[in-house]
């Protein structure tokens, strides 16, 4: 028999045992949490089996252009056999476009078309099969087949006169886009500036009309959002002239004074009627006839732009 107040040897570990799980358990948990860490910075240091990875960022299926697909580019270390799959934004598979296929190490190319997938925001999980490694490349696709909204705000000016004087050199067409986009304007079916992409909300784009011939342009304008979607497109008519007279034919009696409309942006100009010439300003042109009847022809110029009307001079009554 134990005397009473000594403690028994039972007693004491049953009291210990509990302590000990607990110690063994902390030093369990440390030494898997030490071995796990050591697995992780053992994988930081692994290189990634695939480099460079480049994504189409927005394509559209329906376009009908160079971004109607999308294209997945990246560098493999080693040869491997891939299986490539698009994922949505929940991770859940969309398309797998390689199963298992034995690539070599280089630069490597797949294709995606997007047919039949909704809209939205997609990326690729590539499995290695050699190296035993999943990746989910960061980079995002959106596939987006909405055409944007381009509202033309204004068009100014309709008549232009590109000559580098500060007056009327250029048409400016300002716009509202409802997404970032590239605006593209044609003169006559011919592409003749195309922007930048430009932001969501106001915008312009100019026309300086270089090399286009004198008279009247049609001009369209079309937004290209960043898939490659094209907007409905908006017109307008320009005239480029840089001095013309009006109306184009005149009869007059002879010796009797009579005007022309000078259309022009320049501040000086020269005129000839017969063997008379000389200097004048101002959009009206006042002259007298000759005194002799016949055909006369009225020559206005400035540099080297010119226009001439024949003037037809008959006998005064």
């Amino acid at each position: 028999m134990f005397a009473p107040g000594i403690p028994r040897c039972s007693d004491s570990l049953a009291r210990g045992l509990p302590r000990l799980l607990s110690t063994l358990l902390v030093l369990g948990l440390l030494g898997g949490t030490a071995a796990a860490f050591a697995v992780t910075e053992r994988l930081k240091l692994v290189p990634s089996p695939i480099v460079a990875p480049k994504l189409t960022k927005a394509f559209s299926p329906v376009c009908d252009c160079p971004t109607d697909e999308a294209r997945i580019r990246f560098g493999l270390r080693d040869a491997d056999r891939l299986t490539v799959t698009i994922i949505d934004e929940d991770n859940d598979p969309i398309r797998m476009i390689a199963d298992a296929e034995s690539l070599p190490e280089g630069p490597v190319e797949f294709v995606w078309d997007g047919r039949g997938a909704p809209e939205g925001v997609y990326r690729v999980r590539v499995h290695l099969d050699d190296a035993r490694r999943t990746i989910v490349i960061p980079n995002e696709m959106s596939l987006d087949t909405t055409p944007p909204e381009l509202q033309v705000e204004t068009i100014a000016p309709l008549l232009f006169s590109p000559e580098g004087d500060g007056r009327g050199d250029y048409v400016r067409v300002r716009f509202r886009l409802s997404e970032p986009a590239r605006v593209v304007l044609l003169a006559d079916g011919d592409e003749v500036v195309r922007s930048t992409p430009r932001r969501r909300g106001l915008g312009k784009i100019e026309w300086y009309g270089r090399g286009a011939r004198e008279g009247p342009h049609q001009i369209v304008f079309v937004a290209y959002d960043l898939a490659g979607n094209p907007s409905p497109d908006a017109q307008a008519l320009v005239r480029l002239r840089f001095i013309e007279l009006a109306p184009r034919q005149l009869v007059v009696p002879a010796g009797v004074r009579f005007g022309v409309r000078v259309s022009t942006d320049t501040e000086r100009y020269r005129w000839q009627l017969g063997a008379r010439t000389g200097t004048s300003t101002g959009r009206s042109l006042a002259l007298v006839a000759p005194e002799r009847t016949g055909r006369y022809t009225l020559t206005v110029s400035y540099r080297e732009h010119r226009d001439a009307i024949p003037i037809f001079v008959r006998p005064r009554q």
